[in-house]
C-alpha cells in the first residue's frame, strides 16, 4: 500500500532533523539513503554510541533512531545519558530499530523514552511511515505548545491590565476622597509614597512595600462620609463635629472591608488604624504593637505630610518646623522605629522628591510596571503587627 502523503511532508517533514545510532555500518548505509531518497535532507549517523550525546547536544535532531545492542553503550545507555537534555514539556520521538526481540527489552526501551518499536530485518515502506507519523506527531505538539504560550502571555497581559485598571481606580477614588480638603488631590500620592519608603527602609519585603504603596493612598477614603461643613470647616472643630470627623476611618474601613485581595485589605488595616497613637492616646485606643505596622507607618507619612501643606482649617508648617514636629512625638504618637526610618530618609534626601514623584516628575522607584499585588491572596501579606 503506498503512503498518503502527509500535509506536513512537503516543507517541515522535509526540515526535520534526524540523529541515527547504530553500529552496523550498513544499516547506517541503508537507513541513510531511504531518508534522503524520502526528501529528508538533515540526516547525521553515528556508529559509536558513545559519540551521541554530543552529536545530539549540537544537532538537536526533531527524531533519534536507535539500535540496543551496541558495543560501550547499548541503546538503554543511549537513553539514559539523553534524557537529562530533553525538557519535559516536549515530545521528541526516539524509534528504536533493533534485532532485540525479548519482550522485556521492548517494555523497557518504551519505558524509558522511546515512542516506537521496529524489529530487523525493517521493510523500508513501514519505516517510513513510523518516521513520518512521529515526526508529524512533534511538529503538532511543538505547535500546540507553541499556541499554548501564545494563550498564556495573552492571559497574563490581560489579566495585568484587569489588575492596574482595579488598581486606578482605587487611585482615582482615594483622590476624590481627598479632592474635597486638598485642592490639589496630591496629598493621597505622597502619602503612599512616603509610607512606601518607610516600610522599605524598614526591611518589609518587596511584596509589601509595594502593597503600602498602592494601599496608602486610600487611608482616607472614608472622608466620603463626612459632611462638608465639617471637613471644610476653616477653623477648630467642637467636641460633636471631631467626634464625627472620627468616623471617616470606620467609613473607610467599611468601604474597604471583605475583600479576598491583600491590596483591600492592607487599606482596610490602614484606613482603621493609621489615627491610632502609639501611647494609645487615638482614637479607638490602640497602642504600641497592637496597632497594625501598616498604620503606624501612615500615621508618620500622613501627619508629617498634613503638616507641609496647606488645608482650608490651616497654613503649611516649613519642613524644619513639620519636621521637629515628627521628632518630638516620638514614643507618644508614633512608633519610635518609624520616626528612626523617618529620619534616615530625611538623611539620603528622599523626603524632598515626594513633591515631584507625586506629579510623575521623578520616576516612582517603588513599583514596576510588572506584577499585580491586587490578585495576591489575602494569606500571604505579612505586615499586621
Amino acid at each position: 500500500m503506498k503512503p498518503v502523503p502527509s500535509p506536513l511532508w512537503n516543507e517541515q517533514l522535509r526540515q526535520a532533523r534526524i540523529l541515527l545510532v547504530d553500529d552496523e555500518e550498513d544499516n547506517v548505509r541503508v537507513l541513510d539513503q531511504l531518508l534522503r531518497a524520502s526528501g529528508f535532507h538533515a540526516v547525521v549517523s553515528t556508529q559509536d554510541p558513545r559519540e551521541a550525546l554530543d552529536i545530539f547536544l549540537g544537532f538537536e535532531p526533531d527524531l533519534i533512531v536507535l539500535d540496543l545492542l551496541m558495543p560501550h553503550l547499548d541503546g538503554f545507555d543511549v537513553m539514559a545519558a539523553l534524557a537529562p537534555y530533553i525538557p519535559d514539556n516536549t515530545y521528541l520521538p526516539i524509534l528504536v530499530i533493533t534485532g532485540h526481540l525479548d519482550p522485556e527489552a521492548r517494555r523497557k526501551a518504551l519505558q524509558m523514552g522511546a515512542k516506537d518499536f521496529l524489529t530487523k530485518p525493517f521493510e523500508a515502506g513501514e519505516v517510513l511511515l513510523r518516521i513520518k507519523n512521529l515526526l508529524e506527531t512533534r511538529f503538532l505538539h511543538r505547535e500546540l505548545r507553541r499556541h499554548n504560550e501564545t494563550l498564556e502571555e495573552k492571559v497574563r497581559e490581560r489579566t495585568h491590565e484587569l489588575a492596574e485598571a482595579q488598581v486606578e481606580i482605587l487611585r482615582r477614588l482615594a483622590i476624590a476622597a481627598e479632592y474635597r480638603d486638598d485642592i490639589t488631590g496630591q496629598h493621597a500620592e505622597r502619602v503612599g509614597l512616603l509610607s512606601a519608603l518607610l516600610a522599605q527602609e524598614l526591611g518589609l519585603h518587596r511584596e509589601e512595600v509595594r502593597l503600602i504603596r498602592r494601599a496608602a493612598p486610600l487611608h482616607d477614603v472614608g472622608k466620603i462620609g463626612i459632611p462638608d461643613s465639617i471637613l471644610m470647616k476653616p477653623g477648630p472643630l467642637t467636641e460633636q463635629e471631631f467626634e464625627v470627623m472620627k468616623g471617616h476611618t470606620t467609613i473607610g474601613a467599611r468601604i474597604l472591608s471583605g475583600s479576598h485581595y491583600s491590596l483591600l485589605e492592607v487599606a482596610r488595616r490602614i484606613a482603621d488604624s493609621h489615627h491610632e497613637r502609639w501611647d494609645g492616646e487615638g482614637y479607638s485606643g490602640l497602642g504600641e504593637d497592637d496597632i497594625p505596622l501598616v498604620g503606624r507607618i501612615v500615621a508618620v507619612a500622613d501627619v508629617y505630610d498634613s503638616l507641609t501643606h496647606k488645608r482650608p482649617y490651616k497654613d503649611a508648617f516649613p519642613h524644619d518646623l513639620a519636621v521637629e514636629r515628627v521628632r518630638a512625638k516620638r514614643g507618644r504618637h508614633f512608633d519610635p522605629r518609624v520616626v528612626d526610618a523617618f529620619d534616615l530618609l530625611l538623611e539620603r534626601g528622599l523626603v524632598g522628591e515626594l513633591e515631584d514623584m507625586a506629579h510623575g516628575l521623578e520616576p516612582d522607584p517603588l513599583l514596576d510596571a510588572q506584577g499585580g499585588p491586587f490578585g495576591t491572596p489575602v494569606s500571604t501579606f505579612r505586615t499586621s503587627t
